[in-house]
């Protein structure tokens, strides 16, 4: 027999079943990742718009599957019992992705779009601040903290006022953990012990204490002495070159309102000036001092960096709304690096770092809603949050409204349970309207990289049908 003949032979067939809505993309999809996995497949459309309203007991009602079939896969989003599909299919039955997207990643085919996604060059240095004022086991565990979290080098912040006599001690113990270390101080009394225990990095040094660098042995952060014209930093990069002691830059980022556009202006001369310089950025001035959420803030800056090759960013997680900013600088450093080398921008890339909103909102529409209404057989209530309402549906009823508690008072439930678990439910709804966000019963509001899965959530739940 023909090699090629037997090997078609052996090919496993797949039916992909959705319906009619996603049924073009799902070809256009399908086209593509078959031959690259090695399978043939047939699209069978079921007579409902949106595939992610079908349940496993409509499915079954409806399937009909074309001969020589040897699975079925049907979307993500279908609920009930698999059993009763498979064997009104007639093949095992699979649920697939929720998103056909995700389809290539189902059969381990990785998009080529994102080859190579997830490289950096920029190196995050996390600041532990007022260190003086800890404890040493707290300085301890919020090193580890940071360096979880994607932190490169941990730095000990100290305060005015010193000097204060624990550096060496402090440094020591986060050397121990097996994590790199900076100092964050400009008085030498605090500057020469960390050194010598074993701080890499010293931020930062100008005229006032440059001399503290001759013989420190560790890399010094330099900056200028009078930040609106950088008087005084060309002359002490020539002491530090002549005294054969490395540093990198810092024009000094300033907040909004005290000259940030000019800061900015800044770090591109001296980028121009110094072509081959290492330059680190601060970033604390703007995520810390600006009433804004900061994921977008430290895209925005890192964006900046990658372009101008600034190679190194420091940053805080003082004040509430700038507590996740070494995690958000992780992720955006692996965003601006792949758009920058790629001459790509930086979108549907990087769905982490889409915290507050998501990437795309998805509608099933009034009509798509009123079908599933009409084709329900059971009294279990499906809520939906969609053009600005809250829809529930069941066999007995269709409502939608704004308001949920006039909403669950036409529903009619007294079980306590299941009032507890429509609550629940209706709350996420709620707040997926409130700030545009999909909403899918049973399943987790989508944060980004801060999404708490809910796991066991259906198990634990209490009955969802109507009273």
């Amino acid at each position: 027999m023909d090699p090629l003949s037997q090997e078609a032979k052996h090919r496993e067939r797949i039916a992909f079943v959705t319906g009619t809505l996603a049924e073009p993309a799902l070809r256009t999809v399908l086209e593509r990742v078959a031959p690259a996995a090695g399978f043939d497949y047939e699209v069978v459309v079921l007579n409902i718009q949106v595939a992610a309203l079908m349940t496993s007991e409509w499915a079954a009602r409806k399937i009909f599957l074309p001969k020589s079939i040897d699975r079925a896969v049907f979307p993500g989003y279908l609920s009930g019992n698999l059993r009763a599909l498979a064997a009104a299919a007639g093949v095992p039955v699979e649920l697939g992705p929720k998103d056909l997207r995700e389809i290539p990643q189902h059969f381990g085919i990785e998009s080529t779009a994102k080859e190579g996604y997830g490289l950096y060059d920029i190196e995050i240095i996390a600041e532990i601040n007022h260190v003086p004022r800890l404890q040493r086991e707290e300085v301890v565990r919020l090193a580890r903290r940071h360096h979880e979290n994607g932190a490169d080098v941990i730095d000990l912040g100290c305060d005015p006022g010193g000097p204060f006599s624990g550096t060496g001690d402090l440094v020591k113990a986060v050397r121990d953990e097996g994590l790199r270390v900076s100092i964050d101080s400009l008085d030498p009394a605090e500057i020469v012990p960390a050194a010598r225990a074993g701080a890499e990095l010293v931020l930062s040094v100008n005229s006032s204490n440059l001399e503290v660098a001759r013989d420190l042995g560790s890399e010094v952060v330099v900056i200028p002495d009078k930040l609106t014209t950088l008087a005084g930093l060309e002359q002490s990069m020539e002491k530090l070159s002549a005294w054969g002691v490395r540093y990198r830059i810092d024009p000094v980022l300033e907040p909004i309102g005290v000259g940030f556009a000019e800061s900015l202006g800044r770090f591109l001369q001296v980028r121009e000036r110094f072509a081959s310089a290492e330059m680190m950025m601060g970033i604390g001035n703007l995520t810390e001092l600006t009433d804004a959420d900061t994921a977008a803030v430290n895209v925005i800056l890192l964006g900046f960096c990658q372009e101008l090759g600034i190679r190194s960013v420091l940053t805080t997680e003082v004040i509430p709304w700038a507590s996740t900013c070494v995690k958000e600088l992780d992720l955006a450093r692996r965003l601006v690096y792949f758009a920058v080398k790629n001459r790509r921008l930086p979108k549907h890339l990087e769905p982490r770092l889409h915290i507050l909103r998501d990437e795309r909102l998805l509608s099933f529409g009034r009509e798509a809603l009123k079908e599933l209404a009409r084709e329900l057989k059971d009294s279990n209530f499906r809520i939906f949050a969609e053009e600005g309402k809250i829809h529930v549906i069941s066999s007995k009823m269709r409502l939608e409204g704004e308001d949920p508690f006039d909403l669950f008072d036409k529903m009619g439930v007294s079980d306590a349970r299941h009032a507890f678990y429509l609550g629940y439910e209706m709350a996420k709804a709620v707040t997926a309207l409130t700030l545009g966000k999909n909403y899918a019963q049973d399943e987790a509001l989508r944060w980004g990289f801060l999404t708490l899965e809910e796991g066991g959530h259906a198990a634990k739940k209490g009955p969802r049908k109507n009273d």
